[in-house]
């Protein structure tokens, strides 16, 4: 598949599950993705610390310019809980796709603010976005997982992907391949 002049083989899309709304991300999202995602806790794992809204509209900006990378995408969504245009904001998920040699690889990472964790969003995100990507023709995802991290270890698992032995910076590399279609 040729890379388009722009360099993204892949366009964030609606995803619906069962309970959820994935919806592209748009720089609008960051007022209510600021408090979903103010809770210090939520940094325990990935370091740093909670961006107020100010900042999160920088980072919203930079993610929607793309990569500088030719043929890498960057697709960003926000989890609505709901299809009503009023239901809450809960998370985000993303992948990171670039071509390999058998098709294009993914890396996913997904967080859920704190006051929605334990109702298995996460999950359900994880595996609606797994999904979309395989009719993407993505042929293989990807997660990046801290080994004692259970909690992001269960979601990896509910979307099929699978640990492996390779450890890179400290976290587990978590792999599956698409099915054909």
């Amino acid at each position: 598949m040729p890379t388009p002049p722009s360099g993204r083989l892949i366009e964030p899309a609606r995803i619906r599950t069962a309970r959820l709304d994935l919806l592209p991300l748009r720089v609008e999202h960051a007022d209510d993705m600021a408090v979903v995602l103010a809770d210090p806790a939520l940094h325990t794992f990935i370091g740093g610390a909670p961006d107020d809204a100010v900042a999160l509209r920088a980072r919203y900006l930079r993610m929607l310019a793309g990569s500088p990378e030719p043929g890498v995408s960057w697709c960003n969504w926000v989890v609505r809980l709901g299809r009503e245009a009023h239901a809450p904001l809960t998370g985000t998920v993303q992948a990171t796709v670039v071509p390999g040699a058998s098709g294009p690889v993914a890396e996913i990472a997904w967080v859920v603010g704190t006051a929605w964790q334990g109702r298995g969003i996460a999950k359900e995100a994880a595996r609606g976005l797994v999904e979309w990507l395989a009719g993407q023709d993505v042929r293989t995802v990807i997660a990046h997982i801290r080994p004692d991290h259970a909690a992001s270890a269960a979601v990896a698992a509910a979307a099929g992907l699978t640990a492996t032995d390779e450890v890179h910076d400290g976290e587990l590399r978590w792999r599956s391949a698409a099915p054909a279609r």
